[in-house]
């Protein structure tokens, strides 16, 4: 379940950057009610850029694929 805390709660930063490696869930900072921004540990960060540059991978090869520019390795490895 996501952590939400108010914006003003910012200033015990050594609080937030624990809370940040306790879970791998990031923590929204509200301000007046409304969404503000995302913290999380850099660890998390970095698992989820990997993830997304993976993602980008599978995107470009399949769109390479769909344009015929892509290569069958089924057919090298006789499968």
């Amino acid at each position: 379940m996501p952590k939400i805390i108010p914006i003003k709660d910012l200033k015990n930063t050594s609080d937030i950057s624990e809370m940040c490696y306790r879970t791998d869930e990031p923590i929204y900072a509200t301000e007046n009610g409304y969404g503000d921004m995302v913290i999380m540990s850099m660890e998390s960060y970095e698992s989820q850029m990997k993830r997304i540059e993976m993602y980008e991978d599978i995107e470009a090869s399949e769109t390479q694929i769909q344009e015929g520019k892509g290569k069958d390795t089924r057919k090298s490895l006789h499968l």
